[in-house]
């Protein structure tokens, strides 16, 4: 039987082949990872998924610098992970895309506002957009980690989205439910200024979620949207 750490290395290679089929994502541009312990895993760079192997994938300690086990160097973007799983303890797992809407939002430099009540799934009544800094740089990451304060999900100025989850099936669910978000609002947006939440009920919503009790996947919240929609 593989062992936990080799099934963890597959289930990254699995999320990141599965967020370019479900159109979240374009060729190596994005990067997964999941929290191991005292190090993260993380997909390597400018390596096409499909031609990834669980022995790709690399290797850093959480206190480690740039130190990195494994056969390709970590994603140009290490550092955000890194940063993001020392400041957030409820991090197990990272999943950064370009996907369109989102990048679109992004590179006008807008927050995701409350014009749906899914906003709740981010933490807040907004999902942050973060200045502009060059990928792979500590300014990023700094941008990176005060935009996920006490939010689940960032927009990253002319670049983005970052979400975070408990595991890698979370973090998937949530990159999914942002890119939606996105699209839903530029949609909206077509057809005029859609209309916002206050800021109170889309935190009664927050908390009405956490009653809810997340599961893996996000499979409670999405029960919860079918349940609205209807």
């Amino acid at each position: 039987m593989p062992s936990p750490k080799t099934d963890l290395r597959r289930q990254i290679i699995a999320q990141a082949r599965a967020m370019n089929g479900l159109g979240i994502n374009q060729g190596t541009s994005g990067n997964i990872s999941a929290r191991a312990g005292k190090f993260m895993l993380i997909t390597p760079t400018a390596t096409p998924y499909d031609a990834l192997k669980p022995a790709m994938i690399a290797r850093m300690k959480l206190d480690g610098g740039e130190a990195f086990s494994g056969p390709l160097k970590p994603s140009s973007e290490w550092r955000f992970h890194r940063d993001i799983y020392l400041a957030r303890p409820d991090a197990g797992a990272v999943v950064h895309t370009h996907a369109s809407y989102a990048t679109a939002l992004a590179m006008l430099r807008k927050d995701l506002r409350a014009t749906h009540y899914m906003i709740a799934a981010f933490g807040g009544a907004t999902v942050r957009c973060t200045d502009y800094a060059p990928y792979g740089t500590q300014a990023l990451s700094d941008l990176v980690v005060a935009g996920l304060e006490d939010r689940t999900g960032v927009l990253l100025g002319s670049h983005g989205m970052i979400v975070i989850g408990r595991d890698l099936d979370e973090a998937m669910w949530r990159a999914v439910e942002l890119e939606t978000l996105c699209r839903q609002t530029w949609i909206a947006s077509l057809a005029g200024e859609p209309a916002v939440l206050p800021d109170d009920e889309a935190m009664r919503t927050v908390e009405r979620f956490k009653e809810y009790g997340a599961t893996t996947g996000g499979r409670t919240f999405s029960r919860a949207r079918e349940k609205g929609s209807r």
